[in-house]
């Protein structure tokens, strides 16, 4: 089912979280503009921090629950117990005030993160030595497009699958850890390796700075599909896990 973008405002008021990260944020925003923003600790649980950062976010832009007008998630892939606190607690707060949600994958906030791009890689930690990948492209106007499927491999499997291209982004959390071994294959096949200057020419392999506040994207992207009049009921709103979790596989 797919709600159409019905609001009490003609801009809407967004909260937007990440808990698919460790530490993950919290966003607040009205259209296109962010009004308040809270960056998690990973050391905290997101069950003890997030209701706090939220109701922190709110006091900020002197905004009240009953003022949102759409619940948006960062759906996954990430930690798992991350997930389901994020997407429960948009869930209930939803339900509360009768408002419609947005259920944004993970690795196209990190791409959008990343800025324009015709080639970029979204790399996130998935335990284990091991990443969730996806190759998106992003718009000069941010809009981002899935170019392939989200998938969970071992760093050596991601460069055999994304190797050959020789222009490309590689962003989030998962990029920054493995970033010795991207900059040492790209040394081997003679490709240009650059680290966090944005500024510099899409050409070659560029790391991307590292992002921390995934939800002010969440809620870019939440605002692209209140424009499309695609946005969900609570009950709709699902996880993307992309691979089972350790209980599950045991």
């Amino acid at each position: 089912m797919v709600l159409t973008s019905l609001s009490l405002h003609p801009v809407p008021i967004i909260l937007a979280v990440d808990t698919a990260t460790l530490g993950g944020s919290v966003s607040l925003a009205r259209g296109t503009s962010i009004l308040a923003s809270r960056i998690g600790d990973p050391k905290i649980s997101h069950s003890n921090s997030l209701l706090q950062d939220i109701n922190t976010c709110f006091d900020e832009a002197s905004i009240k629950l009953v003022d949102v007008d759409l619940f948006a998630a960062a759906s996954g892939p990430g930690s798992f117990t991350g997930l389901r606190i994020g997407l429960a607690t948009m869930k209930a707060l939803s339900r509360t005030v009768g408002r419609p949600c947005a259920g944004i994958p993970t690795l196209c906030a990190v791409a959008r993160a990343a800025g324009p791009s015709s080639a970029t890689v979204a790399m996130l930690p998935a335990g284990r030595g091991e990443a969730f990948v996806q190759l998106l492209s992003v718009s000069a106007g941010d809009s981002v497009i899935e170019r392939d499927s989200a998938a969970h491999l071992p760093p050596r499997k991601v460069l055999d699958k994304y190797g050959s291209l020789e222009d490309v982004i590689w962003a989030g959390e998962g990029a920054q850890i493995h970033a010795d071994l991207l900059r040492e294959y790209a040394q081997e096949q003679g490709i240009e390796f650059q680290r966090d200057d944005m500024s510099a020419p899409n050409s070659g392999w560029m790391l991307a700075p590292r992002e921390d506040n995934l939800s002010k994207h969440v809620a870019a992207l939440a605002l692209d599909q209140f424009e499309h009049g695609q946005l969900i009921p609570p009950d709709s709103l699902s996880a993307i896990y992309v691979r089972p979790s350790d209980a599950e596989l045991k």
